[in-house]
């Protein structure tokens, strides 16, 4: 089932072409990952996904629906996590429940059966300054997951993180996406992430961002350190990398 339609997104700022005919596709419970040049456009797609911007062409379907220049019906992280310094865990993630009118108290009974899934057990009354940056970004990606459940944008969410926690996120990542019906369009400048945890990836060119090539990623899951050194992954890379 297609989740996310984005058809021949076109977008220009003072004549100059940032975006041009972008089109793809997301699939139920898959991870599409985009990755480009800085600059290319990455963030201005996913701001006109989320409604924030508007295309000057094109549309964006959310199951078939047209839901071109709206907001509120995906979710979306980026690098940074957002969390309200002077908000709890719990309070934090309940946020998105309360923007949807949800009476403060029933918010937070209804996020905190998710702290088990998301490693944050035990730190619900804990403040973001309490917490390691890998479990930080658990938190902003369970509020991300609560506003829209079903369809996350997360752009470059675990690019602020050193290598080692990084790897761990995106194992982590993959474990909880198995007890998770969603689906989401990652953007990075990672190849080895990309790959890692996606099911097809999209290369952009420089400004204007175009489609030079797209790669159906079929390493078989589930996928662990090993998966980076197979002979897969590491021919997809070297494909990747000639494009960049």
């Amino acid at each position: 089932m297609k989740k996310l339609e984005i058809i021949d997104v076109t977008k220009y700022f003072d004549e100059l072409y940032t975006l041009e005919n972008i089109s793809l596709t997301l699939e139920e419970n898959q991870i599409v990952s985009i990755i480009g040049p800085s600059g290319s456009g990455k963030s201005t797609l996913f701001n006109i996904v989320a409604g924030i911007e508007k295309a000057d062409h094109g549309k964006i379907l959310i199951e078939g629906n047209d839901y071109t220049g709206k907001t509120g019906r995906v979710s979306y992280m980026h690098q940074k996590d957002l969390l309200l310094p002077w908000k709890t865990i719990l309070d934090n993630a309940s946020i998105p429940l309360m923007i949807k009118g949800i009476d403060k108290k029933v918010a937070r009974q209804q996020a905190a059966p998710y702290f088990s899934l998301f490693g944050l057990e035990g730190f619900e009354n804990h403040y973001p300054h309490q917490l390691s940056g890998g479990m930080r970004q658990r938190a902003a990606l369970l509020r991300t997951y609560l506003f829209a459940k079903d369809i996350m944008l997360l752009d470059e969410p675990f690019g602020g993180l050193d290598a080692i926690t990084k790897r761990k996120m995106q194992q982590w990542l993959l474990s909880v996406l198995k007890n998770l019906k969603a689906s989401i369009l990652f953007i990075t400048h990672d190849i080895d992430e990309a790959l890692f945890l996606s099911d097809k990836i999209y290369v952009l060119s420089e400004r204007p961002a175009r489609i030079k090539a797209i790669f159906d990623i079929g390493i078989p899951r589930p996928r662990d350190n090993s998966t980076f050194t197979c002979e897969e992954f590491v021919s997809l890379k070297e494909k990747i990398l000639n494009l960049l």
